[in-house]
């Protein structure tokens, strides 16, 4: 099939959106150019370009259609509006019953003018996240557009993107494209096919693929530190933005003054990758090594000499910084600066930095002995978390925060469990980070993670669609990812309304008549009863449900993404919602493994059929849920399936109070035999209507039996 290649060359694209960039034109291809594109492009992109190269049919004929006109002896009028709508002639009408009909033949589609057609309104209406406009023109671009490659079955296809009176700098389409600014010049050469654009531009200095650079920088860097025992710091997320900066990767090596090399590693690495974009080496056993990577955009005809020393005159003045800060901070112990945090605003509404901590402090403290915590670590702990915020390394680094403070904790003889949960507070980051072991950072790092659950719900910041400002979908996931591999038994609800409690805008002469009421009356309009031994109002222990809610969501897509069968979990949750998140697990487990058996599958499908029952017969008369009359039962398979949900509906009770949920979906596995015999022998809908209501009422006691475990309705499948 032919191929079709775009190429728009401009000015240097900021690294963070040539990707979205490339997969944002191919997609606008493929919905352009469908009729005769049926497959999304392959997306490349670069410093100064962005590309797309696919195939496509070279043309397609649209199939012919009828248009019914006016009735026959309709006014002159109606026909001739008829006809200029279609652009035909009285001589084309043919009549078919009552009515004219057109017969319009089938278009031919050319591939290269529906791309020139196209194409001039995908780039006008590019969604780039940020652009420009240069010189006269309304265009606009990320940085100037100088070139627009395009060429289809080996030809050129020309289009120029002047509309109306604006000339758009005269751009248009070629089959020309350049090379290396540098290293090849500004002489354009010509393209046909992918091919030789692959090979014309790697001939010049060009790397087209940005996978290809990213592997010649990784394996560059990699072979240069093991030649002197060392290793790279992996960094995915800065070798792809290298890979985004240049065009034929040059990896180099560079030594770090010794002077520098007390400073803590993190310090060194931030200073290297946010200023520089240098990857950090360390050795073997994990110490920070003085040397540093730093990649070219040229081939250096002094093996990178010059190149080498230039940026190491500039990585010494930017560690000086660094030393500066770092010297600063410490002339002062931690606890100092909180002072200044009564400055910081947290939020508009939520107050500022230094209530936060009080709120931390109080929230950490009665956490701490549900999870196996000193109180008083937990609050020290809690006092100081957010004290590096206000320190001098921070502010230039908002990327060290936490890192900092535990620095700063122990050079101020703080306690290690102090100084680590510091450092640890802010963890998980995300999926692949560590999460906090040590009972002290447990305790913060979910005081820190609930309190801001809390207080952005409250004020009803929640996450809407794939909007997520405040991050809270990470720190609820960061809560389950916590308790989940912790093995915690915390009850959730609890914790979250003192976490409430901790904000003035809840109780006293401050108190706000709308702090937190968006989510409990939410919750109460959705049947909600408050739970049995709760502490706390009505309404709070509402506003508590509804985050709970939130989070039992985010763990039903966290085990969605591990391929677990996260129904399960929503119906064991529907049956009794449990803010004990480890229980309620494990519960789960419980009941998808009784459902993997043959009885607990056969089970599953009585139980829809009882309830399929009940659901009809309820509209005709019901509800059928009174109890079971004993003389009424007049076979021995209804004597035995009410024997046997009796006796089940005790052990599963007796069961679930001793957490013995393996025990619990045993004894209902055991009702698969007297509920088959049951459906096999009894007519439930007898003609005696005393017999028919009491069998009714013997299937509703059957599927509460299951009900107490789960809402086995939920069960997919």
């Amino acid at each position: 099939m032919p191929e079709l290649l775009i190429e728009l060359f401009s000015e240097e694209i900021p690294a963070r959106m040539q990707a979205r960039a490339a997969e944002e034109l191919c997609a606008a291809l493929l919905k352009a150019l469908s009729p005769l594109m049926t497959a999304a492009p392959r997306p490349l992109h670069g410093p100064r370009r962005i590309a797309a190269v696919g195939e496509m049919a070279a043309r397609a004929e649209t199939p012919g259609k009828e248009e019914r006109g006016p009735r026959i002896g309709a006014p002159d009028a109606a026909l001739d509006g008829f006809l200029r709508k279609h652009g035909a002639t009285r001589e084309q009408l043919t009549q078919e019953g009552q009515f004219w009909v057109l017969q319009k033949p089938g278009a031919v589609m050319e591939a290269a003018a529906l791309v020139a057609e196209k194409l001039p309104g995908i780039l006008r209406s590019f969604p780039w996240p940020k652009s420009m406009r240069w010189g006269t023109s309304d265009f606009a671009w990320v940085r100037p557009l100088q070139r627009i490659l395009c060429v289809f079955d080996g030809r050129p296809v020309p289009f120029a993107l002047a509309q109306g009176g604006d000339a758009v700098h005269g751009l248009s389409a070629a089959g020309l494209t350049e090379g290396h600014r540098v290293l090849a010049g500004t002489e354009p050469f010509a393209v046909r096919h992918f091919a030789d654009y692959a090979e014309g531009l790697r001939a010049r200095f060009v790397v087209a693929d940005a996978a290809e650079r990213e592997r010649i920088i990784e394996t560059g860097i990699n072979e240069l530190a093991a030649a002197e025992g060392l290793e790279v710091v992996p960094d995915r997320g800065l070798l792809a933005e290298v890979a985004g900066l240049v065009e034929w990767p040059v990896p180099l090596l560079g030594r770090i003054d010794e002077a520098y090399m007390d400073l803590p590693p993190e310090v060194m690495r931030t200073s290297m990758r946010v200023n520089q974009r240098y990857f950090a080496l360390r050795h073997p056993d994990g110490r920070a090594a003085a040397r540093f990577a730093v990649v070219s955009n040229v081939t250096p005809q002094d093996g990178g000499a010059a190149i080498v020393a230039g940026n190491e005159r500039v990585l010494r003045a930017r560690l000086s910084d660094a030393r500066f800060f770092w010297d600063q901070d410490l002339k002062q112990p931690l606890e100092t600066t909180l002072a200044r945090l009564d400055g910081v605003v947290f939020h508009a509404r939520l107050g500022t930095q230094g209530q936060r901590v009080a709120r931390l402090e109080r929230l950490a403290g009665l956490i701490a002995p549900m999870v196996g915590a000193d109180p008083a670590l937990a609050a020290r702990a809690a006092r100081l978390a957010k004290a590096d915020l206000a320190t001098g390394m921070v502010g230039e680094f908002p990327e060290l925060q936490g890192v900092m403070g535990r620095y700063y904790a122990l050079a101020g003889g703080e306690d290690p469990r102090v100084a680590e949960a510091i450092g640890m507070h802010y963890r998980p980051l995300g999926p692949g980070d560590a999460v906090p072991s040590e009972p002290v950072a447990v305790a913060l790092a979910l005081a820190d993670k609930l309190d801001q659950l809390a207080g952005f719900f409250a004020v009803d910041e929640r996450p809407t669609g794939s909007g997520d400002p405040y991050a809270l979908r990470r720190a609820a996931l960061g809560v389950i990812r916590l308790i989940r591999e912790n093995r915690l038994r915390l009850p959730l609800a609890e914790v979250i309304g003192e976490a409430f409690f901790g904000y003035p805008q809840s109780t006293g002469s401050t108190a706000s008549p709308e702090f937190g009421l968006g989510v409990a009356a939410e919750t109460m309009k959705a049947g909600w009863q408050a739970p049995a031994g709760s502490r706390h109002p009505p309404m709070v222990a509402a506003f508590a449900a509804g985050l709970l809610d939130f989070l039992v969501e985010r763990l039903r897509v966290q085990l969605r993404a591990e391929g677990a069968r996260h129904d399960i979990l929503t119906a064991v949750f529907g049956a009794t919602p449990d803010d004990d998140l480890t229980r309620l697990l494990a519960r789960s487990d419980a009941l998808a493994t009784m459902l993997a058996t043959p009885d607990g599958a056969n089970l599953l499908a009585a139980y829809k059929r009882a309830a399929n029952i009940l659901r009809i017969e309820n509209r005709k008369d019901g509800p059928h849920d009174g109890p079971v009359d004993p003389a009424l039962l007049a076979t021995g398979a209804e004597r035995a399936l009410g024997q046997a949900v009796a006796s089940s509906t005790q052990a599963v009770t007796a069961a679930l109070a001793a957490e013995d949920f393996l025990a619990a979906m045993a004894s209902l596995a055991s009702l698969r035999g007297p509920v088959d015999a049951f459906f096999d022998q009894v007519v439930v809908n007898d003609a005696d209507l005393q017999l028919r209501r009491n069998r009714l009422r013997l299937l509703h006691t059957l599927c509460a039996a299951m009900d107490a475990v789960a809402d086995v309705s939920k069960i997919e499948g």
